[in-house]
């Protein structure tokens, strides 16, 4: 099974992508995040954020993570005034608890209709 599309572990992000970034379409990087186009997209438009290092959600951060926590959301407010300024509208979300498919945190930026 292709782990891109079909991956069935609680962390896609650090055991996956992370680790075969150049199989993945790369929309924005820093030091310390990568954004890219979902490998199974939900939205016409789906980018998903993630820290380059390990933190499992929005609710397990300390004070110690608001470098990367704020790096990630200045990529996040790109890629949203990007998508926005190309489809016209763009919804911004995370999950959490039993909803947070991948236990590492990251962030949905996505426009348009729901695929499936």
């Amino acid at each position: 099974m292709d782990e891109l599309t079909g991956y069935r572990g609680t962390d896609f992000y650090c055991d996956v992508a992370l680790r075969r970034t150049g199989e993945l379409d790369v929309v924005a990087e820093t030091d310390q995040v990568l954004a890219f186009r979902h490998t199974r997209p939900y939205w016409r438009d789906h980018v998903v954020v993630i820290p380059k290092v390990h933190l499992a959600s929005l609710i397990t951060v300390t004070e110690a993570d608001e470098p990367v926590l704020r790096e990630l959301f200045a990529v996040v407010r790109r890629v949203a005034a990007e998508l926005t300024a190309d489809r016209g509208a763009a919804r911004v979300l995370t999950n959490l608890g039993d909803y947070q498919d991948s236990k590492h945190l990251h962030v949905h930026v996505s426009s348009g209709p729901v695929l499936r």
